[in-house]
């Protein structure tokens, strides 16, 4: 029997298969994967998503697990160390993005928040679930996704685009978009 899934999940690419089987679209409250997405959706710019997603591995031991009190105090020495590093995307804005975002990460906490408190009252703590048939595209950007984009910008956040911010909430699950045809959607409706 074959499973159906959306058009863009690369057959051939079992790291690809994983990602959009158990966490594209499912809600995601672990303060750690937040980070880390929000910073992988930001390298994704101008790439493609299954470009970062090989590199996954590669970002988590150049970021120290995506440990934000690190990544916040990293010097000239380690941002030369992670642009020579093969094993993720050196770009020079990119990689000061995360160091950008670790800071503005570290003062939502300092303010007693969280990015799970912040990123899921955009929502009401509920995930947004489109029904979109098996030939229709789900939207780059949104009404809620140029506001979440700003207020994040606003608040120092680097490579946060509605766009890039779309992205993002459909990875962490704010927003689900398997399409109709999608095993997934039928996993929902069960």
């Amino acid at each position: 029997m074959t499973i159906e899934r959306c058009s863009w999940a690369n057959t051939a690419n079992q790291r690809y298969l994983d990602y959009h089987d158990h966490e594209w679209g499912v809600p995601c409250h672990d303060e750690n994967t937040l980070f880390e997405m929000l910073n992988l959706e930001g390298a994704q710019a101008g790439l493609s998503w299954e470009t970062i997603l090989n590199k996954r591995d590669g970002y988590r031991l150049a970021f120290d697990h995506w440990d934000a009190e690190k990544i916040a105090r990293y010097d000239a020495a380690k941002v030369a160390e992670l642009l020579a590093n093969p094993g993720i995307v050196r770009n020079k804005l990119k990689v000061a993005a995360a160091i950008t975002n670790a800071q503005a990460y570290l003062r939502l906490r300092a303010e007693g928040s969280s990015l799970d408190a912040y990123l899921w009252g955009f929502v009401d703590g509920q995930p947004i679930v489109n029904h979109y048939s098996a030939d229709e595209r789900s939207p780059a950007r949104t009404e809620l996704s140029d506001r979440l984009s700003k207020d994040l910008l606003q608040r120092g956040f680097k490579f946060v685009g509605s766009t890039i911010v779309y992205a993002y909430m459909q990875g962490i699950g704010m927003i689900d978009d398997h399409a109709a045809n999608c095993f997934r959607q039928a996993k929902r409706r069960a």
